[in-house]
């Protein structure tokens, strides 16, 4: 069995909340999605050549299938709908 990973970028904002991002945002995520194979959930936020700030989430599912299950879900809604929170 192969893992899926999804992964999430963000930059060009003037505004990007790092802590609401890994401390409220990702356990969101991880409690609405685990049912269907979130594994993990992490993030970065590395600064690219051009120095803008970017952020890297990234989400470990247990196999393609349950990547695509979660994002087809009634739960993502909750997960989209959390992103002016912190971006």
């Amino acid at each position: 069995m192969t893992n899926a990973t999804m992964i999430v970028t963000c930059s060009g904002g003037t505004y990007f909340d790092r802590d609401y991002y890994v401390d409220v945002h990702l356990p969101l995520a991880l409690a609405r999605w685990q049912k269907h194979g979130l594994e993990g959930a992490a993030a970065f936020f590395p600064r690219d050549a051009d120095a803008v700030d970017v952020s890297v989430g990234i989400y470990r599912f247990r196999d393609e299938s349950a990547l695509h299950a979660a994002l087809a879900s009634a739960e993502t809604d909750a997960i989209m709908d959390d992103i002016p929170r912190f971006y």
